[in-house]
């Protein structure tokens, strides 16, 4: 039986879903955009997408309102691409999957996500143990585990390599 194109005939929020976000790359370009990646030629070499994709996905995603695109040059012009609170919703689910790969699929720390008000490493759900809280996107900082490489080629990755604010522009070396 071949595959179906979409999930018209599923009476889900699952299936509805993976409607917006389930095609390759689209949750990529979402974590990269809670990094603080906001240009396009930023998320083309940090996922290593083909060009064709990368649009596609951006311009999927704008109209679904998870990214909202802004112009940040006149001349040429040139925007950025910035999540909506529709996209930053996603950051629970992208968590879990992340902790699931790291559970399950990674066999080294690549990243750790803290709390920026206590410093504390947030558990499986999102929450800071210390505080007793859920902790919104806006309030959690990226840094750097030991798994990563440490001298990476493309600029967001090395930029990565400080601690982050999610959310906040990433700013790269990259022109």
């Amino acid at each position: 039986m071949a595959l179906g194109k979409d999930y018209a005939t599923q009476e889900c929020s699952i299936a509805a879903a993976l409607e917006v976000v389930g095609e390759r790359w689209t949750l990529l370009v979402i974590r990269d955009a809670l990094y603080g990646v906001r240009r396009y030629n930023d998320f083309l070499v940090h996922l290593g997408i083909p060009r064709a994709v990368l649009s596609a996905r951006l311009k999927a995603l704008t109209e679904q309102g998870i990214l909202e695109k802004r112009r940040y040059q006149e001349s040429p012009p040139r925007d950025e691409y910035v999540l909506t609170r529709r996209g930053t919703e996603l950051w629970p689910a992208l968590r879990a999957l992340a902790v699931w790969g790291r559970d399950h699929r990674v066999d080294r720390r690549l990243r750790y996500f803290r709390h920026v008000a206590c410093g504390t490493e947030l558990g499986s759900y999102g929450e800071c143990p210390a505080c007793g809280t859920v902790v919104p996107v806006s309030d959690v900082v990226v840094t750097p585990g030991p798994g990563l490489d440490p001298d990476p080629a493309d600029p967001v990755s090395r930029a990565l390599l400080k601690p982050k604010r999610l959310l906040e522009p990433l700013e790269t070396d990259n022109v």
